[in-house]
Formats: C-alpha cells, structure tokens, sequence
C-alpha cells in the first residue's frame, strides 16, 4: 500500500512537475514576445539599411570621379592642412586626379589632392576667374555652394563642385578620363566604396542626392523608386513625390535600358539626345543592376558628342582638302585595309573606282599595282612587298625616308610614308618626272652657263644672299691670285675679301660691296659700277647686279690697257685738236691774204675788159676773158674756204626766211644759162606747180643749186643734158640736179661728198661738201644716185621747217609760230 501510494505520489509529483515546467514555459514565451518581435523589426531595418547602402554604392561607383565628406570644417580643426576628409571613389580615380594635380601620393592623399588644386587656373559657372582655395573658403565658412572648372598643366579639365550637407562638407571630382576603366577595375571601385559607405550609409545616401548629375534607382519591374534633385529639376517636376507618383523618367529609353540591364546582369552604358530644360543635351546614361534593381546616373556628355561631331566634320573637310590636292593620296587604317583615297590617286594609277570602293587591303593593291605595272620592277618582289607592309610595325614617331619609284612607264614618283594619326599608314605619291627633267636641264644649263662663264676674260663671282660664294669663274681666280682649292667649300665673302685686300686694302669699297651682296633693302639692291686701282698698278672696273633669286653677282673687267690707249687716244685728239685749230686759223688767215689781191687782178681786169685803157683787139679779148673766169672761179673757192672753215668753228648761221623754190631755181638757172649755151649744153627745169614757200637761209639754198649745176655742167659733154628741179612733200622739198654724163664709179661714190675729195669728178673738192653740210645745217640730208655711163643726180632733201644745227633756238620758234599762223590761215 505504501509502495503503492508512493507509486501513486511520485506520478503525481511528475505530473504537477511538467505542468509547472509547461506554465514556466508559457511565462517565458509571453515574457519575450515583444523582444523577439523587436529583434525582427531590427532584423528588418538592418537589411533595408544594407540594401540602401548596395543601391547608393551602386550609382556611387558609377561616378567617374572623387567625392571628399568633412565631417567638420577643415580649418577650425587645424590651423595648416585640409583636414582629414573622408574620401570616397575608386584609388584608379585617385591616381587619375592626383596625376592630374602632379601630386605625390602619401599618408593624407586627400590633403596632397586638395594643396596641388587649390591654386590652378579656375572658372566659375558664372564665367569669372576663381581658384579652389578661395570658393572652398565661401563654403566652409558662408556655406555658399560652387561649380569650378579646372584648367590642368596638361590641357585636362577637372570638374569641381562643393556644397554643404548639414553639419558636413562635400567635394565632387570630376575627370573623364577615368570613364573608360576596365570592368575590373570599375569592380573594385564599387567594393572600395562599398567598404568606405559602409561606415557612414545616411551620409553617403545624403550626398548621392545632392550629386551635380541625375541619380535614380528603379526596383526590378523597373519601377522609379528614388531620384536626386538634380533629376527632378531635369524633368520640370514640382517634386519627388510627383516624379514617383507619375514615374516621370528622363528618357524613353530609360525602362529598356534598365531591363536590359537587369536580365544580363551586367552596367549598360547608352548616350541618347534628350531635352534638358528646353535645350538638347547629350547624356550618357549608366545603369548597373543592384540589390533588388537597377541604380542610374545620366552625364552629360553634349561637349563630347559635339567634339565628335566637330571630328567628323573635321576629317570630312580634310578629305576634302586631300580631294582637291595634285598629289596622290590613299590612307590605310590599323587592319592594312584602305580608308580613304582622293581624287588624284585613282587618276594616277588608273585604278577602277569599284575596286577602290571595296577598301582593299594593302596588299591586294600592291598586287593590282603589280599587274597593271605601276611598281618598280623588282628583282624579290615577295621581299619587297613584306617590306612594304611592315611600315605598320614601326614606332609612330620613326621617320620613313622618301623614295622614288621609277615606273616602267618611264614615270618616275616621289613616295611618302607617314604614320596616320588614327592609326595606319598613309602614302602620298608625286610624279616628279617633269621636275626631274627640269632639274637635269637645269643642271645642263648651270654646266654650260659655268663653262661660259670660264671662257669670258672678265672676272665673275657669284655670292648668295647668305653671304657665301656659290660660282666663279678661272677668271677670277687668276685676277686674284685665288688656288683651285682656296674657294672649295663656299667661303664667305669676308674670306674672299681678305685675300683679295692684298691687291686692293680700300676698306670702304669691300664694306660697300658686302652691302650689296648682304642686305636685302631695295636701297642696297642696286646695280653698282666703280673701279679699282690695284697695288700692282692694274686698274679694274667692277660691277654689282641683284640676281632674281636673292645672290648678287660681282664682275672685274680688266680695263688697264684700255685706260693706256684712252690716254693716247686723248692724246691724240688733243693734239687733232690743236692741228685743226691751227689749220683753221691758217686757212682764214691765207684765205683774206688771197683775197685782197685777187680782188684787185679781178677788178682791174673788168675795167680792161670794158675799155679803161682802151679798145681791146679781139686777140687781147681772149687772154682777158680767161683772167676773169680764173678770178671769179678762185673767188668762188676762196668763199668756199671760209664757209666750210665757218662750219667747223660752228660760226656759220642760216639767215632764215620765207623762201620761194622756184624764184631761187630760176636765178640759178639764168646764172649758169650763159656758160650751158657756151658749151653747148641743153639746161632744163622741171618745178611743181605747187612749191610754195619754205622757211630757209635763200643765199645758201641759192649757193647749193648753183654748186650743183656747176658740177653737173662740168662733166657733161657738149650736146649734153642738165636738168634741175624741184619737188614738194608732206615735210620737205627735194631739190635736185641730174646729168646725162659720165656719172661715178661705185667705189668713189662714197667719197663723193667728203672734203677735198676728188670725188666730184675734178674741181677742189669743195662743191659737193659744202651741198651736204648745208643740207644738214637745216636739218636735211643729201643723196647721190649714178651709173657710170649713164650720168649721175644729186637730191638735197630741206625741212619745209628748219630743224638743223646752223638754226638759232629764237628763231626756229618763231619759224614753228610762223608755219602754225600760216596753217590756220
């Protein structure tokens, strides 16, 4: 019974045991209800937080760039320095920038970063000059915002933008050569930032929203979820809460995009044109899927895509350009295939236009070349083809020398090769066949004109417009004493001058010369003649002369003998000179002393003649007669004499008047009438009806008729013909005379005219000279026509106005005013 009831206790002890345990248990489950469901909560809020956090790290590291967050003003904390700013960004951007700033890296790379961009060059938003260190004073210590665009010692542009974030001060870095990083760089950007927003998420969130470019995040649908100021103000919304309420997206394309994104797992990078508060913008838009979605930002990229657009139309016009050259062109990219070929390369080569359009490789062209035989022969041409095409292989800034291609075709081509900026090769070709043969006539022409040179006596040397000699002939190396390698080389003109001062040390004349061989001025470029007397008692005469192309020739002339027989000739006629003064003088003087005399024999013979001392008997008459016409012929050579003495002491002036022709003719026909009859001559005129009058000295026109028929008269024959006459021009009236006699031989017609000449066909030799220098005293001439046999005319040519030497100045005007009143009337 006792075991029993012990039995019975001990079940019952259990049971109450286990409902007790089961009470405690109740207790419990109740008492920490609210702590496991604020665990939860917490729980919940964690994940929220960390996918927040993945999301901002996500658009975060889509920034190409740095962000620096001062949780406290830099300079209140230290008095040197920046501070320790956190940094946020990829180390890549980091190297970037502070290559940019030419900053080392170290121990406070914020610090470094921010000390080597503080004072480069700046601008602001608003176009004013500015540094970084002055705007991040405004907004450290008057939080005014700024937008800076830095300009770096290379030519990069840094973007810089500050703003305050409470008590917190943000720095935004931008630099677009960072956007195109690998993606396993960009991947270990995002952990980098990933592990610095960690520390501080609200932070990170709070400076993603005030990035100065649109940021968003979608959820997987693609639905927007969030969005920064920066993409409200984009899309003209009041607010977020309207952006999100009405899923305002900046872009079409944007839920495409994002999409795509997602279901590849991968960042999609597309640049699109939209409007941007009423302008059109080209924005790079980046989405990358994360957490939960896809987070994105938009950069604008309007600057670049005008860049390219600009490049564009750049290459377009210099295609253009090219098109428009003579020179052949034909450019080939990286894979050796051609991209660009003008104008004048398809007409050198005769090229098909189809066959370029295909944009052959280089080698196939080459080939085609080959066949159409428009290369060199070449011997290998496997080795010289591969040659060729290893231009693609050099360094770009190895240069490749020109070549010349003679082609089979008898052309010959300058080839260029030069690396294209964009990659690839570029080849210029240009016929050089006829500048070849130019230049090989030049070259004849320099030979011949130097061996020309050589064979002339004067001295030549050519000096070029630097100064230096460029030709010479032997001449002037035996006039200076110069050795055949002294001038090798070109030597200058001072080297020249010093060898030659030793023949010639005039220091002023060699400085003159270098002026003219060296200075460009107009002033100095002028023809120069001088002369030089030598050491050696040599006298040379020198010669500067400009050439076209800048050089300066220089001629000596050798002139010592010519000065000798100068000397003598002057001499010479010196002593003519004084011989024909002498001559004058004795002439005039035995002239007066015969006329004295004759004048008595002849004037005793008139009066003898008409009976002073009585009747003559017709045996006296003839002796008597004889005496006269001796007398008035000695008279007439005596006045002869003196006129032609009167000539050459220039003192014989013409009378001038208005003289008729036809009166003069006719009195020198009744002069002569008398002695023709006597001879039996018939004497004949023959004037025009029209010969008016001439402005003339009347006694010498009278003295050049009679000195012609008497002439005539004297060698003609009895039974003869003498003819004067007389005719009237546009200018002039020719006077003539002509005979049937026995007219002149050829090689005495020359002579004819000359003083003392025996050419008139007997007489003194007066008649004749004196009928020309007449003639020319007024300004006319003379001519003679004869033939032996046959008989001979004489023509005297007068001005109608007198134009001669023998004419004063005074009245040769008045003759001028005279003929002008007689032509008006």
């Amino acid at each position: 019974m006792t075991g029993q009831t012990f039995q019975i206790l001990n079940a019952f002890l259990t049971v109450g045991a286990m409902a007790f345990g089961l009470l405690v248990a109740l207790w419990a489950f109740r008492k920490t209800a609210g702590a496991r469901a604020a665990q939860a909560i917490w729980r919940r809020r964690v994940n929220e937080l960390e996918d927040r956090v993945a999301r901002a790290d996500s658009v975060f590291g889509a920034h190409p760039g740095l962000v620096l967050v001062w949780d406290e003003p830099p300079f209140e904390a230290e008095a040197q320095g920046w501070g320790e700013p956190r940094i946020f960004g990829s180390s890549v951007a980091l190297a970037s920038l502070l290559r940019f700033a030419e900053a080392a890296d170290g121990p406070d790379p914020a610090g470094v970063l921010m000390e080597g961009l503080a004072d480069y060059e700046a601008r602001a938003a608003s176009g004013d000059e500015t540094t970084l260190r002055k705007r991040f004073q405004d907004l450290m210590q008057e939080g005014r915002p700024f937008s800076l665009t830095i300009i770096g010692p290379s030519g990069r542009f840094l973007e810089v933008d500050g703003r305050a974030a409470g008590t917190q001060l943000v720095v935004w870095l931008s630099d677009s050569t960072i956007r195109g990083l690998e993606e396993s760089g960009a991947r270990g950007r995002i952990e980098e930032a990933r592990r610095l927003v960690s520390k501080d998420p609200m932070a990170f969130l709070d400076m993603l929203g005030r990035a100065p470019f649109p940021a968003w995040r979608t959820n997987a649908s693609g639905r927007l979820e969030w969005a920064n100021s920066v993409y409200v103000r984009a899309v003209d919304a009041g607010s977020l809460d309207e952006v999100l309420q009405q899923q305002i997206l900046l872009d079409a394309g944007m839920k495409e995009q994002t999409g795509k994104g997602i279901e590849e797992g991968k960042p999609q990078c597309e640049t699109r044109i939209i409007v941007v508060n009423g302008r059109r913008r080209a924005m790079e838009f980046l989405i990358f899927p994360v957490s939960g979605g896809a987070a994105g930002i938009a950069i604008d990229q309007t600057a670049g895509e005008e860049a390219k657009a600009e490049l564009t139309r750049f290459r377009r016009a210099h295609d253009e350009t090219l098109n428009h050259m003579a020179e052949a062109v034909v450019v080939f990219d990286r894979s050796k295939r051609m991209s660009f070929a003008n104008r004048a390369f398809a007409d050198l080569f005769k090229l098909d236009d189809a066959f370029l359009n295909d944009r052959p490789s280089h080698g196939t062209l080459l080939d085609r070349m080959r066949e159409k035989r428009l290369l060199p022969e070449q011997a290998d041409y496997a080795g010289w083809k591969t040659d060729e095409l290893a231009q693609y292989d050099q360094a770009p800034n190895e240069e490749t020398p020109d070549e010349l291609w003679p082609l089979p075709d008898g052309r010959t081509l300058r080839v260029a090769r030069q690396r294209h900026p964009l990659g690839g090769v570029m080849l210029i070709f240009e016929d050089k066949t006829d500048e070849l043969a130019l230049k090989a006539r030049y070259n004849t022409l320099i030979n011949v004109q130097r061996a020309t040179l050589d064979k002339l006596h004067e001295a030549v040397a050519v000096f070029g417009a630097d100064g230096r000699l460029q030709l010479n002939n032997n001449a002037f190396e035996e006039l200076w004493g110069f050795s055949s390698d002294e001038l090798d080389g070109q030597p200058d003109f001072d080297t020249v001058a010093e060898t030659c001062a030793a023949l010639f040390s005039d220091d002023r004349v060699w400085t003159d010369i270098k002026g003219r061989v060296t200075d460009p001025s107009p002033q100095a470029r002028k023809q120069v003649t001088g002369e030089m007397r030598r050491s050696d008692d040599r006298v040379l005469t020198y010669l500067t002369r400009p050439l076209p192309d800048g050089a300066t020739l220089i001629c000596w002339d050798d002139v010592t003998d010519s000065r000798r027989i100068e000397e003598a000739l002057r001499e010479r006629a010196e002593a003519l000179e004084a011989s024909e003064r002498i001559k004058t003088e004795f002439v005039e003087h035995v002239s007066y002393q015969l006329r004295t005399p004759l004048t008595t024999i002849g004037g005793y013979a008139d009066m003898l003649a008409e009976g002073f001392a009585g009747e003559l008997t017709d045996r006296q008459r003839e002796p008597m007669s004889a005496i006269q016409a001796a007398s008035s012929h000695l008279a007439k050579l005596i006045d002869d004499i003196l006129d032609v003495a009167a000539i050459d002491a220039g003192k014989l002036e013409l009378d001038l008047g208005d003289v008729g022709v036809s009166e003069v003719v006719e009195d020198a026909v009744a002069l002569v009438a008398a002695k023709a009859e006597h001879n039996s001559i018939k004497l004949t005129a023959e004037l025009d009806a029209e010969l008016g009058l001439m402005r003339a000295d009347r006694n010498r026109i009278k003295q050049v008729a009679m000195n012609l028929l008497s002439n005539a008269l004297r060698h003609v024959e009895p039974g003869g013909l003498v003819t004067i006459g007389a005719r009237r021009g546009d200018e002039d009236i020719t006077l003539w005379v002509e005979d049937d006699g026995e007219g002149i031989a050829p090689e005495q017609q020359a002579r004819v005219f000359d003083r003392f000449s025996r050419g008139d066909r007997g007489g003194a030799g007066l008649g004749l000279a004196l009928v020309k220098e007449i003639a020319q005293l007024h300004g006319g001439w003379v001519e003679l026509q004869s033939e032996p046999g046959k008989g001979t005319k004489v023509a005297c040519h007068f001005p109608i106005e007198p134009r001669g030497d023998g004419v004063p100045p005074e009245l040769a005007l008045m003759g001028t005013t005279t003929a002008k009143l007689r032509e008006t009337v």
